[in-house]
């Protein structure tokens, strides 16, 4: 009786979801990445700030640019489950090495694997959606997510603890998470494999008249989905029996090149909207900004109050920032405002606060008001991301919104990678960072400017343009959580 129950959980969308926020939370807990910078700096590493700011940060951003897209088309080739095991190992070796290894070259290969680990967050929500029924979605999407802020969260508060009351060294501290990773993967490799994915697998259509290789969840999920989109006006619809279509003729013939070019066909049909694509500008752009922000600020920290002479607060910050920008994020959830019209004028209002956070942060030379500065920061932009996920996500299936979400995080990468090349590396101009982040808050002082003057364009001159009714009434609670998957830090 006991074994039958337990193999009807098995078969229950619980099971899945349960481990995969075991694997949420043990991946996520990280005491030491709040205080990395006087951990390298200190005598358990002994380098230099110029080493670790000019020569081993940047490469964390080469190797995410580098293995974003061939990780994005493996994901869903592979059907998630294998790259949320790869992205648990190479986490592992990326802890052990930054226990065990010394010096700036092993030091740069730790960035490497972090960036690797990094581009694998893709598999988490995709593997969850593709393995838990559509009418599961709500709440799965919530248990996983929620896991993944408690681990942030407890991540933050327990290294501020053990720091600020010496309870263990740097070192235990890596020997700790290293556990916590252990559990992870093991629960990783517990995970069932899905049957189908969004672009290489997909559901084959009724009318194939062929048989089926999904559960009967599948079915029941299909079922949903087509309801769903007979609620979607007429184009949108059409839209999706020509995707229909594709997919069929994709399942049958088996090519890779035509999941390819039926991609970029997708890819061009989306940033053919004017909205979509001043949304996805704004996501790109500020991305960036925000990723450089968060990689560097304990180098300002560090610039401004030595970690030598005074008690680091770093991890009750983060936790502060987490807490505030979720908090925002969810608030906004609520709110009735008309975003297709009056969206611009907030992007460039409050881009323009986040712009002068970073300015205070400069200018003060005072570390509690670096402290403020940077919880304002993080917070305005995890309540600017949701939205800008909201307006994007408007319209699209699921398929088109991992294209657009792909692509977003893709464009941030490349201009990450050009302004850390340029600014930060010691091989281009390697600037102090003092230097550094009176760049980052003019830089979105001119993203402030530019979507201020075009929201007041759009509000004065041009009416409110109707959005779509979406296809899947389901995605728009998940939105906002998946704005949370693109915020990464630096470990």
């Amino acid at each position: 009786m006991k074994m039958e129950t337990l193999k009807r959980w098995m078969r229950d969308w619980k099971y899945p979801t349960s481990l995969l926020c075991i694997y949420g939370f043990c991946s996520t807990v990280k005491p030491l990445e709040p205080f990395l910078i006087p951990f390298l700096t200190g005598p358990d590493k002994n380098l230099t700030m110029e080493q670790v700011t000019s020569q081993i940060f940047p490469v964390w951003t080469y190797s995410y640019l580098t293995v974003l897209v061939p990780v994005f088309l493996l994901t869903d080739w592979l059907r998630y489950k294998p790259i949320v095991v790869f992205q648990c190992v190479a986490l592992f070796i990326t802890t052990a090495m930054l226990l065990w290894c010394n010096g700036v070259p092993e030091m740069q290969a730790v960035q490497f694997t972090y960036g690797v680990v990094t581009s694998c967050d893709v598999a988490y929500f995709t593997y969850l959606y593709s393995i838990v029924d559509l009418k599961h979605y709500l709440k799965a999407t919530s248990y996983c997510r929620t896991a993944q802020l408690l681990g942030y969260l407890t991540g933050s508060v327990l290294g501020q603890i053990l720091v600020s009351l010496e309870l263990m060294s740097y070192n235990h501290i890596l020997v700790f998470t290293l556990v916590l990773t252990g559990i992870a993967l093991s629960t990783s490799v517990l995970l069932p494999m899905p049957k189908t994915s969004m672009f290489f697998h997909k559901k084959r259509s009724a009318s194939d008249g062929e048989g089926h290789a999904g559960t009967e969840e599948d079915v029941q999920s299909n079922g949903q989905k087509d309801g769903a989109e007979l609620d979607g006006s007429k184009p949108q619809q059409q839209m999706q029996e020509d995707s229909s279509d594709c997919d069929n003729s994709s399942s049958k013939t088996g090519g890779c090149g035509y999941v390819l070019l039926r991609l970029w066909r997708d890819f061009l049909q989306c940033f053919s909207s004017r909205t979509l694509l001043i949304w996805s500008a704004w996501w790109a752009l500020a991305t960036c900004g925000y990723n450089q922000t968060v990689n560097y600020v304990q180098s300002l920290w560090e610039h401004v109050e030595p970690s030598s002479n005074f008690t680091v607060y770093n991890g009750g910050v983060e936790a502060l920032s987490n807490l505030f920008g979720a908090a925002a994020a969810y608030g906004i959830g609520f709110s009735s405002a008309d975003w297709s019209r009056w969206g611009e004028v907030t992007l460039g209002t409050l881009s323009a606060l986040e712009g002068g956070a970073l300015f205070a942060m400069v200018f003060s030379a005072n570390i509690w008001v670096c402290y403020c500065g940077y919880i304002i920061f993080k917070s305005l932009y995890m309540l600017l991301i949701t939205i800008a996920m909201y307006q994007i996500a408007a319209g699209l299936n699921m398929e088109r919104y991992a294209l657009v979400f792909g692509a977003n995080t893709f464009c941030a990468l490349v201009l990450q990678t050009i302004i850390t090349s340029v600014v930060v590396d010691s091989s281009g101009l390697g600037l102090d960072i003092v230097t550094q982040f009176t760049i980052y808050g003019t830089y979105f002082s001119i993203i402030a400017l530019i979507f201020f003057l075009s929201g007041l364009h759009t509000t004065m001159c041009r009416k409110p343009e109707k959005e779509t009714q979406r296809e899947n009434p389901e995605e728009t609670f998940k939105v906002e959580d998946d704005a949370q998957i693109i915020i990464g830090t630096k470990f």
